[in-house]
């Protein structure tokens, strides 16, 4: 398939999406979000793409919604904000959360509403020191959609998320990183390479493994003790008949860096 306003590029294990429509900082449109789940279910059904690498092109990573495509949608005999969420936001937000494969932010500028969920919904995140992240979504009279309510809090906890939220302030990369939001913070121009360098990492990891811890942190975080200890013990029988954990036991007892397939 053929995006118009994502780039979709392999590189050995990685798949490196970007959003593009640097003259709009990558505000999102229907074309966009609906291009994003196509790729995501692209990635999710190429067993060769191990790991993948979510950033922006130009200056921004992407400041939610496209306000002029936001005043279509708000039109009498639109199908209204709450359909376009559940058509476009809602399984893209899902497909990447339940992606069994890790996915890495690289965060190069504004990351706000929507967008700034996309951010979150990846598994780690490296920010650019010129990124920001914004939940403004009270200053035009609106609710933060797109999981933020989910995320946040338990990124950074109940009562800064909260503020955010009740305020719309602006928190820089440096708070962003003191409050648990991103994983680091480097410099502009060594972004890119530095979270292609994780990406890379993660993408020579056991795969298989990686995708049952997502799935399994996703599942305790709304389940009791006692049901994740049950399905921990049963993904331990899976990954345990795995051909990655038998290439790391063999690496271990050899003394060797293991070489896994991800399966």
């Amino acid at each position: 398939m053929s995006y118009e306003s994502i780039l979709y590029e392999q590189s050995d294990h990685v798949l490196r999406i970007t959003l593009n429509r640097p003259d709009k900082l990558n505000a999102l449109t229907e074309t966009m979000l609906q291009e994003l789940q196509h790729a995501f279910a692209a990635a999710a059904a190429d067993r060769g793409m191990r790991a993948v690498l979510l950033t922006g092109s130009g200056k921004g990573f992407c400041p939610g919604q496209d306000l002029a495509n936001a005043q279509e949608i708000g039109q009498p005999g639109k199908p209204g904000y709450g359909e376009h969420i559940r058509r476009n936001y809602n399984p893209l937000i899902l497909a990447m959360t339940k992606l069994p494969k890790p996915i890495v932010a690289a965060i190069n500028g504004v990351a706000a509403g929507s967008g700034m969920s996309l951010a979150m919904a990846c598994d780690l995140r490296i920010a650019s020191e010129k990124a920001s992240f914004v939940q403004a979504f009270v200053n035009i009279g609106l609710v933060p959609d797109s999981g933020s309510t989910w995320f946040l809090p338990r990124l950074i906890g109940q009562q800064r998320a909260a503020e955010m939220m009740l305020t719309g302030r602006k928190l820089s990369a440096s708070e962003a990183l003191e409050w648990g939001l991103v994983n680091q913070v480097v410099s502009p121009e060594l972004l890119l390479d530095e979270a292609t360098k994780i990406a890379e990492r993660y993408a020579s990891a056991p795969t298989f493994a990686i995708g049952r811890l997502k799935r399994n942190i996703d599942y305790a975080a709304s389940h009791s003790l006692e049901e994740t200890l049950a399905l921990e013990a049963a993904s331990q029988a899976e990954c345990g008949a795995s051909a990655d954990h038998q290439e790391g036991m063999r690496a271990f007892m050899e003394k060797r860096t293991p070489v896994y397939q991800g399966e």
